[in-house]
């Protein structure tokens, strides 16, 4: 494909199943939908786009259901993974394409693996940013978290998905606490191995206790962190954090794709020092047979969570050898 000058980005909004889907697009050329995860927005992407564009493709991030300048919905079950599904669905219709390349990070990529998983005829190819493709089925998930803490200590999801709670810890200190949970999962800002793990909650404790203190990330400077907080601080948690809370209904609604692989052309790219690759690696070595179509899985040594943001140069390198696979 070939490369163009980097046109300017395009704020728009288009209508989804529950309102206003608010989109950030760069470039022309062949569709790729950027998902972003907790707690971030369309700004996740911002070194992606002009790199996608760049090199050929209509580079579009998206703010998710209840984040950003998106609709926010009132009722919890309105942050079903079918819903966000739908949502990614009426982006590409509202764009005026057939089809697109989904590419997702953290809460992203499972809405991007859904999404190729039920609309295969819309979603042509999937990239799995630091959260591995596990298909559904297993036990109930809630039941699940409930007993990766045990009685000593509670895991961080099952926090998140009592209403109202972690709102009661975040919103008073949007910005504040919005660093500390990016330095947690940043490997340059992360814990030290035997200290405290930011996942798991002191029985009557705070997420903000173990957080890293004093320091911000390399990648994230003060104005990047000033986005993000603003976008929260006007809309707060809630919608974020609905998406923890509707697990258990995704676990039914997905009921009829249990243990289904996603036949499509994948990709997935982790860092080696987040939890969610070491926690999840028989995911990764169950791919042969989840994602028979993985062109390659890569795992970026010395990285954290917020991959993109991390290694913005070595991930766009990645996608964009990537897409130019699924040219030929």
């Amino acid at each position: 494909m070939q490369s163009q000058p980097t046109a300017a980005l395009r704020h728009r909004i288009v209508e989804g199943p529950a309102g206003r889907l608010h989109l950030v697009e760069q470039g022309r050329g062949p569709l790729v939908l950027l998902v972003h995860g907790f707690p971030e927005s369309w700004y996740s992407w911002r070194r992606q786009l002009p790199a996608l564009a760049a090199a050929g493709y209509r580079a579009v991030a998206m703010d998710v259901r209840g984040y950003g300048r998106s609709s926010k919905p009132a009722a919890t079950d309105a942050y079903r993974m079918l819903d966000l599904v739908d949502d990614n669905v009426a982006v590409v219709r509202a764009l005026g394409e057939e089809n697109a390349v989904v590419v997702g990070h953290d809460w992203g990529s499972n809405i991007a693996a859904a999404s190729a998983l039920i609309h295969p005829g819309v979603f042509r190819a999937v990239g799995l940013l630091s959260v591995p493709y596990a298909p559904p089925g297993g036990p109930r998930p809630s039941e699940v978290f409930g007993r990766v803490g045990g009685p000593e200590r509670e895991f961080y999801v099952s926090y998140f998905q009592q209403p109202d709670r972690a709102e009661a810890e975040i919103e008073p200190d949007v910005r504040g606490w919005l660093a500390g949970f990016y330095a947690a999962l940043s490997a340059d800002t992360m814990p030290d191995e035997g200290e405290p793990d930011p996942h798991f909650l002191a029985p009557g404790g705070q997420m903000r206790d173990r957080f890293p203190a004093g320091r911000l990330p390399a990648w994230l400077s003060e104005e990047d962190l000033d986005v993000y907080a603003g976008e929260f601080e006007r809309t707060g948690l809630t919608g974020a954090l609905n998406r923890y809370r509707t697990m258990d209904r995704d676990w039914e609604d997905l009921a009829p794709y249990r243990g289904a692989p996603i036949t499509q052309p994948a990709l997935f790219i982790g860092g080696a020092l987040d939890a969610s690759t070491t926690w999840m690696a028989d995911a990764i070595d169950a791919y042969p047979t989840t994602l028979p179509a993985l062109s390659a899985s890569h795992l970026l040594d010395g990285c954290g969570h917020w991959i993109q943001q991390e290694r913005p140069e070595e991930v766009n390198s990645l996608l964009t050898d990537w897409l130019a696979t699924l040219q030929d």
